[in-house]
């Protein structure tokens, strides 16, 4: 496990991480002639390795240097607007909470000729050792640098998509 970190920095954080330049991808588009649902996944995940990379340290970076790295074991995605061809979107992401394994985090997507909320993804992320394929404690460092970035967030406005429940409203 890495000692140090080799990217990242320890804060504070923007409150919230802000992922500016995407945009719809042609290749994106399904037979409805929007974004197709598994792209939001994808747009969502290049975005989020802003945070854990750039921001966290625990990206790729930590993936190559440590042996380690973030394991996605959960997600939900509520789409609440579609996106076309070309359409430009960014995200805002916030750390939720974390332990000494795993982070729990929550995105917004939102179009850019507007700022409408186009859809949000919540998410657990778990650190997994590549040598023995199981959850293992995120190094001291990383640690650290987690509770910098919650208590940087705890002051962002609860948004009424986390912890939503899935099921038929009756």
């Amino acid at each position: 496990m890495s000692e140090t970190a080799i990217s990242g920095h320890d804060g504070p954080y923007p409150a919230p991480i802000v992922v500016r330049d995407m945009f719809v991808k042609p290749d994106w588009i399904d037979y409805n002639k929007h974004m197709n649902v598994g792209y939001y996944g994808v747009a969502f995940d290049l975005a989020l390795e802003k945070m854990v990379g750039d921001y966290l340290g625990i990206g790729e970076d930590y993936v190559r240097t440590a042996g380690a790295g973030p394991y996605m074991i959960q997600s939900h995605i509520q789409f609440l607007r579609e996106l076309l061809e070309g359409d430009k979107f960014y995200f805002h992401f916030r750390l939720v909470d974390h332990d000494h394994k795993r982070l729990h985090y929550f995105g917004q997507m939102y179009a850019e000729k507007d700022d409408v909320l186009c859809a949000t993804q919540e998410g657990m992320i778990i650190n997994v050792s590549q040598e023995t394929g199981r959850s293992s404690n995120y190094p001291d460092w990383a640690q650290k640098r987690l509770a910098q970035m919650l208590e940087d967030h705890r002051g962002l406005p609860t948004a009424p998509q986390i912890g939503a429940k899935l099921g038929i409203r009756k």
